[in-house]
């Protein structure tokens, strides 16, 4: 089997990328595709040629933005995907079982179950946990302000997340598999394909990445007080009870704003919009996932 690694540079874990080629190397994987990127935009270019010089099995070092961008190019092909957690959430492969240890993760990698997962698609990119626009996408993007991801972890969430907390809500049309079902003020509109947000904060508590459908929320809350109570049903699992949430499945999801939003995909921010679809692809990314009998935990 063609190995390929492809690694964020700026990403951290264990003994750093001289470790995953030793442990790659003690299990035979001698000579892989190997590319090591600045920034996990700069990762498609490089995931495409692994493929096109017959890459079957692509590891990806890094988080969730990574993921996200590995996934987006190897969505709908027959190459698998393994996944060297090394970011700050790692969201997907925590959902996964995937632990932060290089050790299991290549050997995970190497001989573990293959699942074949869904994804979603928003505007034509695709993401493997979460979308949003509004609040979570303004706290992403502070967190990311000035290297504040990188010198406090999770906690720069937290921080930037209580700065947002007074943001103005906007005003929302969202269309769910061809009907109308939302109209009215949000704070911050969710499409998940798997549950946890961060630090076990649940925003959706049955999602399953391969039900062929994608969660959707929407966030009234507005002001500290309001904010305090959906967070606190959120760390206890039972977001979705809160009254200033809604929740449904989906396949399809059609939004429309009153003014221009910013959004996010799997922790990494975008620009703003103003309207945007997203849809479910049904088992499209074959992840490598822990075994049944695995000393991992195992995919949920």
């Amino acid at each position: 089997m063609k190995v390929a690694v492809i690694a964020h540079s700026g990403k951290t874990l264990g003994g750093g990328l001289p470790e995953l080629r030793r442990v790659l190397e003690g299990e035979g994987v001698t000579d892989p595709f190997w590319s090591e990127v600045p920034k996990s935009r700069k990762a498609p270019a490089q995931i495409r040629r692994a493929v096109a010089e017959g890459a079957q099995l692509v590891f990806v070092w890094g988080g969730d933005g990574m993921v996200q961008r590995t996934v987006d190019v190897l969505a709908g092909s027959d190459v698998t995907l393994a996944i060297i957690p090394a970011g700050t959430a790692n969201l997907f492969a925590s959902s996964l079982g995937i632990t932060k240890h290089i050790g299991q993760a290549v050997s995970i990698g190497l001989r573990g179950a293959d699942r074949n997962l869904d994804v979603g698609r928003f505007n034509g990119e695709r993401f493997a946990v979460m979308a949003g626009a509004g609040f979570d996408a303004a706290m992403i993007r502070d967190a990311g302000t000035g290297g504040l991801k990188e010198r406090l972890g999770r906690a720069a969430y937290v921080w930037t997340g209580s700065k947002n907390l007074r943001s103005k809500p906007f005003r929302a049309k969202i269309e769910v598999d061809g009907a109308r079902w939302y109209k009215g003020k949000a704070s911050c509109i969710l499409v998940g394909n798997t549950g946890e947000l961060f630090g076990g904060v649940s925003a959706f508590e049955d999602a399953r990445p391969d039900d062929g459908k994608l969660e959707l929320g929407v966030v009234t809350a507005e002001g500290l007080v309001e904010w305090s109570r959906i967070i606190a049903r959120a760390a206890v699992g039972t977001a979705s009870k809160s009254p200033f949430a809604r929740t449904t499945k989906a396949r399809t999801v059609k939004v429309e704003l009153n003014r221009k939003t910013l959004y996010e995909l799997d922790g990494g921010d975008r620009s703003k919009v103003k309207a945007f679809k997203v849809k479910v692809e049904p088992s499209a990314i074959t992840v490598r996932v822990p075994r049944d009998d695995s000393t991992s935990a195992t995919a949920a």
